[in-house]
């Protein structure tokens, strides 16, 4: 990955532990999960499907509406998707198009989530349920649904106690994403965060020792994960933002010795959590 190479700044005190095919709304999905045969994984499309998602509290990643499109119906639908705080998102037409595969879906198009998400005290508690010390993930702007999957089925593999996501510019948990992460997203905790810097703050104000993963930091197996600790992924192309390096405690690198100079994203969190938690587990024997 593109400034990928994943360590740590020493020397900074440690923080405080503490199917719808008709024209005739009528005719829309009797179950709202049930997309058109053509159309993307999870995608749900017709005002009422979308608003019968809705207002069945399932868990929803995105809602995308046609762009211009201003209605009173298709405004009352949005107006009780931001009540929600669900992301809205306008689109051109023929975006919508492709995602509803063919199906009439009235300028509106909802995504699904495969499970519902959890939240920091959930993952903290996992982490105290089994007597360990916290491994998190936080993964910023991932916007390809495999190395998503991939990295939840790395973090899984590892003992990590949960995974934070952004809840914009970056893939929800889509059936791709679920495929991809070969059942793990079944067994861990996933955190839809609207600020990932509030989030890395908080974690830090609870005692766990946060980590950019980017180039030109310490190389993974001179740093020490033995402390409650947090691994920031970012994307391919930019890495880990300005802003998130700014507030994590040190740069974790991994060293590339080929002509190829960085790695996936989610290979990359495969190496630098295997060396988290063998350190973790270490720690407990001694």
């Amino acid at each position: 990955m593109k400034n990928e190479k994943y360590g740590r700044e020493l020397g900074r005190g440690r923080p405080t532990e503490k199917k719808n095919t008709a024209k005739a709304p009528r005719a829309e999905h009797k179950n709202p999960k049930r997309a058109h045969s053509g159309a993307s994984e999870g995608c749900v499309a017709g005002r009422n499907a979308v608003r019968e998602l809705i207002h069945t509290d399932s868990p929803i990643d995105k809602i995308f509406v046609a762009r211009g499109a201003r209605d009173g119906s298709l405004m009352g639908i949005v107006a009780d998707a931001r009540e929600r705080k669900i992301p809205v998102i306008e689109v051109d037409e023929a975006k919508l198009d492709a995602m509803a595969g063919g199906a009439v879906h009235q300028g509106i198009a909802a995504f699904a989530a495969e499970k519902e998400y959890s939240t920091l005290d959930d993952v903290f508690e996992i982490a105290r349920g089994r007597g360990e010390k916290p491994l998190i993930v936080i993964t910023e702007n991932i916007t390809d649904p495999g190395n998503l999957g991939a990295i939840i089925r790395s973090a899984e593999c590892s003992g990590a106690h949960g995974v934070i996501i952004p809840k914009r510019h970056s893939v929800g948990l889509s059936p791709v994403v679920s495929r991809a992460s070969a059942g793990a997203i079944s067994h861990m905790a996933i955190v839809k965060e609207t600020n990932l810097a509030a989030a890395v703050n908080t974690l830090k104000s609870r005692g766990v020792w946060v980590y950019a993963a980017d180039a030109d930091g310490t190389p993974y197996d001179e740093c020490d994960f033995t402390s409650p600790t947090a691994i920031i992924l970012g994307n391919e192309g930019d890495g880990v933002s300005r802003l998130l390096k700014e507030r994590a405690d040190g740069i974790v690198s991994i060293p590339m010795y080929g002509k190829v100079d960085s790695l996936n994203v989610s290979c990359a969190a495969a190496v630098l959590l295997s060396e988290a938690a063998r350190q973790m587990r270490r720690w407990r024997r001694m």
